[in-house]
């Protein structure tokens, strides 16, 4: 899973015994040779499907980390592009990458905007909020997008009890679970706390209006349906 360029075990180990802010300091050097980074292909889909809806103005990477999602704004966002992330290590990670972007570091349950951006976007951002916490990231969101403004993410489709990954990553939040219950400071990464009907319900509730499109590429179930589908919400044009 992880290239030779990527972090060993005993620093993965180091990181996850952090907090989340610091272990993403720690990790920010290697993360782009990590599983974590989000895939190309998840980016260049996502591009795709946003490109008939643009161009856009302004753009905005939420919980940007070290830059993946910059790609996206950049090919569909005719004025400035920021990243947002509370972890200064992964900040100048992004920096290095995309000198032309505002990067801002700042805790998006508090976010510094108003009325500021037309798209934003969020890769693999979710698992660290707490189904609880969703509401202010959401209205966050919600601020800082402009009236008619749309906030964007991918999620994975449900999967089968059957397959190796849902009981892989079931284990994996179990163990999260586990270390947050007996290690502090808490370190929140979970896999199965965002599903797609929760999403909706916590967006709607924030005053967005949501839709769905499936992700054509990269992959497809063994059915055929797609691995991914792409959350739009609207931003209501009168606040």
């Amino acid at each position: 899973m992880f290239s030779p360029q990527g972090p060993s075990l005993r620093e993965l180990a180091i990181q996850a015994l952090s907090s989340v802010e610091r272990g993403y300091d720690l990790l920010a050097p290697k993360f782009e040779y990590t599983p974590f980074r989000t895939p190309d292909g998840i980016l260049d889909a996502t591009a795709d499907a946003l490109r008939p809806l643009g161009p856009f103005d302004n753009g905005l990477d939420v919980c940007c980390g070290t830059g993946a999602g910059m790609e996206v704004l950049k090919r569909l966002c005719q004025g400035r592009v920021t990243g947002v992330d509370f972890s200064a290590g992964m900040l100048a990670q992004a920096r290095r990458a995309h000198p032309d972007a505002e990067w801002v570091r700042a805790d998006v349950r508090a976010m510094p905007f108003a009325e500021t951006f037309d798209l934003a976007v969020s890769f693999g951002a979710l698992g660290h909020f707490l189904p609880a916490e969703r509401h202010v990231l959401f209205a966050g969101v919600y601020r800082a997008l402009r009236p008619g403004g749309l906030f964007v993410f991918p999620v994975h489709a449900p999967l089968s009890i059957t397959s190796g990954w849902y009981w892989a990553l079931l284990g994996f939040d179990v163990a999260m679970r586990v270390r947050n219950a007996v290690w502090r400071p808490p370190f929140v990464m979970y896999y199965r706390t965002c599903p797609l009907h929760a999403v909706r319900d916590d967006l709607t509730a924030a005053g967005f209006t949501v839709t769905t499109v499936p992700l054509t590429a990269p992959c497809h179930r063994e059915d055929g349906s797609p691995q991914h589908r792409l959350v739009l919400a609207r931003r209501t044009r009168t606040p």
